[in-house]
């Protein structure tokens, strides 16, 4: 497997590039908002974890992380961050629950836009998506750079879903008066309608097919949604969905000397 380095920015924007027969990947990951963010990161199951699951970026800065080519794992954005007076370390959005800047093998508490990755999986391919199914807190953007396959192509979503939210879904800043993240309907209501269980698996009327093509709404009012965008949602939740299945999940695949640019507008609003 070639090596692979990942430039991740927070505006947010992750490069990933190949060259050499070397057995490593580069993530290298950037801060452009004007405000902090803290990305965690999360090895799939029985992958060992990266040396660093956490970690402060102020605005402008940089960190890069080394993963194997064979890592598969989740990255996101975390905002709002502080320590209380015990010195427990949390996150108003995109929380892991350790306590401490370091994620240490947990994962995003809902609701978080996740980056998902499988390197050097079916066929020697890499594989990635963004995922809101576990519901939203930035917008994010996977835009591959001199890869090939088939489905080597920009996948995300670059609206600001956090202003559209619905109230019964909304997040709020710890004063009440923003919008910082936006909850799944399955998270917030528990029904097979929005969870897609039972009978509801027929994915008629509220929610796209997690293994179909990807598509995007035509209208004029609908957000920047990119092929391959993982997101649940019932039609009559936002207007610019209505009449459309916004989003669909479909892992890309890419190989050879890649760029991938990962962007999380955090739109510096919060």
């Amino acid at each position: 497997m070639e090596q692979l380095k990942l430039s991740l920015q927070f505006l947010l924007t992750l490069h990933l590039l190949a060259s050499g027969a070397v057995s490593t990947t580069t993530f290298t990951v950037v801060n452009k908002c004007d405000y902090s963010v803290w990305p965690g990161i999360l090895s799939n199951a029985g992958i060992a974890p990266l040396p660093t699951t956490g970690f402060l970026l102020q605005n402008g800065e940089s960190k890069t992380v080394t993963a194997p080519t064979s890592w598969g794992g989740r990255l996101w954005g975390r905002t709002l961050c502080s320590q209380d007076s015990a010195g427990k370390f949390f996150c108003l959005t995109g929380d892991c629950g350790s306590g401490t800047i370091e994620c240490a093998g947990k994962g995003a508490v809902p609701p978080a836009t996740l980056a998902e990755f499988t390197l050097d999986g079916d066929g020697g391919l890499d594989f990635f998506d963004v995922s809101l199914v576990d519901g939203y807190n930035v917008p994010m953007l996977v835009a591959p750079r001199g890869g090939s396959g088939d489905n080597c192509t920009s996948t995300g979503c670059v609206g600001d879903l956090n202003g559209a939210c619905p109230s019964e879904l909304r997040v709020t800043s710890v004063d009440g008066k923003q919008s910082v993240a936006c909850r799944s309907a399955c998270e917030a209501f528990g029904s097979p309608q929005y969870c897609c269980k039972g009978a509801q698996k027929s994915w008629q009327g509220q929610n796209p097919k997690s293994d179909s093509s990807s598509s995007c709404s035509s209208s004029s009012e609908s957000p920047p949604v990119n092929n391959g965008t993982m997101v649940y949602m019932d039609e009559s939740e936002f207007p610019w969905s209505v009449g459309t299945h916004v989003t669909m999940k479909e892992s890309q695949a890419i190989a050879g000397f890649v760029s991938i640019t990962i962007a999380l507008w955090l739109l510096c609003n919060l």
